[in-house]
């Protein structure tokens, strides 16, 4: 039984793989990513565009692997289609975007790239994460190969500045959080996280800190000093306004509304009855806890968002005894977190009035469906990093061992809809490129945690440290405490 379990894996992991290298896109001659995905059987619409964001996890397993030239193209590709003057029309891309997405043109037997920064989209929503990823994704490249010229080259160095600078500007916002629009991230449709939604507060957190070790101080001293600045107060912000466990819940129960001044407890007057409490209470462990979906003026959303609690506990956002609570709420609320399908984007879904009015509407959002607590199984490797950080790899495997019994046979979905994650989406494409690649980044994460320093930042290559030193980058890791 033993040995044909065995089979089953290797041939699992082979079928992925072979998939993997289908969706490899290729521009004059040399690999720059990866299609969203390869399935000739329906219309390619935008799928066969190569996204930010989706590439990552392509990206992460051709470094475990040691194919980086096609990391490197990626990057560089990209950071050409970075605007890099202003733009005063309104419709036009701000300087310093990566885009959301590009595809490959054929033109009089020439090809060019053509990128699309959310005017393409549906209703249009420039992403902010891209950006965001593509700091991180730098930094790993830069981690795996050591090969830390191409982050000191003048373009590149500009490039991670003019992103700082989108992240860093004078704002009207008075909180150390992004403010953005709703459908700025991996939830690019309307689904209620407009405002500070936690996905991008801990990418941009994430990002920070790849910048805060890439930047050279010679000729950005303002941008380390401003980044100097913002990590510590983000951080404090985000670890105790968004956390809630049951102590947390029973403060804010007895929370005053309209308080003034300094005095104030309630700072972002929460009003007590928008807060599901009787569902919280019983649905909380008495150990576990997790990070809110969004804070604001009278905003606390309380449904929990998968990739911005795993990426915090990844990024050390989260304190040591957070990302224990929040392993623990995933191991204790397994069926509603996990299911059958690892894992749900966001829990719970929104259903009957609330659906309708904070989604508009949106077919493909309707509960327990998509981004409406639909199991989306690219979560996976991020599922694996954070309980190989908080030595929970029991739960990882157990993860792993789910997908791999139906990834392959139901031909590598995009996600899967009900509350435990039985049903192929329902408008979910086959051979998705991001399905494929977490299932094999998650495998070889649990197999070698030595990979994990790819995004993870407690355990620095020696290298890295003193190069950076060398540059007169500064302390690589003064912000973990």
């Amino acid at each position: 039984m033993q040995i044909e379990n065995l089979a089953t894996d290797e041939s699992t992991e082979k079928a992925a793989w072979e998939a993997l290298e289908k969706s490899i896109l290729y521009y004059r001659g040399r690999p720059i990513g990866t299609v969203a995905a390869y399935d000739n059987s329906v219309e390619a619409l935008n799928y066969d565009q190569c996204f930010v964001r989706d590439f990552v996890s392509s990206a992460l397993i051709f470094l475990v692997k040691g194919r980086t030239d096609i990391v490197r193209n990626f990057l560089e590709e990209t950071l050409k289609l970075q605007p890099k003057e202003r733009q005063l029309d309104a419709y036009k891309p701000g300087r310093g975007l990566i885009p959301a997405s590009f595809k490959v043109v054929s033109d009089n037997g020439g090809e060019y790239l053509e990128a699309d920064f959310g005017e393409h989209a549906i209703a249009r929503v420039t992403p902010v994460d891209s950006c965001l990823w593509w700091i991180i994704l730098l930094r790993a490249y830069v981690v795996a190969t050591k090969d830390f010229s191409i982050a000191y080259q003048p373009e590149f160095q500009n490039g991670i500045r003019l992103i700082m600078e989108i992240c860093l500007a004078n704002r009207f916002d008075m909180y150390p959080t992004l403010l953005v629009p709703d459908g700025a991230c991996m939830i690019d449709r309307r689904m209620g996280i407009y405002g500070h939604p936690l996905e991008i507060q801990v990418l941009f957190y994430t990002a920070l800190r790849a910048a805060r070790e890439l930047l050279i101080c010679r000729g950005n001293q303002d941008i380390v000093a401003a980044i100097d600045n913002r990590l510590p107060l983000l951080c404090a912000h985000i670890r105790q306004h968004y956390w809630i466990d049951i102590h947390r819940l029973n403060a804010i129960y007895r929370f005053k509304s309209e308080e003034y001044g300094k005095a104030a407890v309630n700072l972002f007057n929460i009003y007590v009855d928008s807060i599901p409490y009787y569902e919280l209470d019983k649905w909380l462990p008495r150990k576990g806890g997790y990070l809110a979906g969004n804070v604001g003026p009278s905003q606390l959303d309380t449904r929990f968002f998968a990739l911005g609690n795993l990426m915090a506990i990844i990024s050390d956002l989260a304190t040591e005894e957070q990302a224990q609570a929040i392993m623990t709420l995933i191991d204790e609320r397994w069926d509603d977190l996990v299911g059958d399908m690892p894992m749900k984007i966001c829990f719970p879904a929104l259903e009957h009035e609330e659906y309708r009015i904070v989604t508009g509407c949106d077919p493909k959002n309707i509960p327990w469906s998509y981004h409406n607590a639909g199991s989306w199984p690219v979560l996976m490797w991020m599922l694996t990093a954070a309980a190989i950080k908080t030595d929970k790899t029991s739960l990882a495997r157990k993860a792993i061992e789910i997908a791999q019994a139906r990834l392959c046979e139901d031909e590598w979905p995009e996600y899967y809809d009900g509350k435990k994650g039985r049903l192929i989406g329902k408008q979910a494409r086959n051979y998705q490129t991001w399905t494929i690649a977490g299932f094999l980044l998650a495998k070889e994460l649990i197999n070698d945690s030595s990979h994990l320093p790819l995004v993870s930042f407690d355990k620095l290559p020696l290298e890295l440290v003193s190069r950076a030193c060398e540059f007169e980058i500064g302390s690589v890791d003064p912000y973990i405490s």
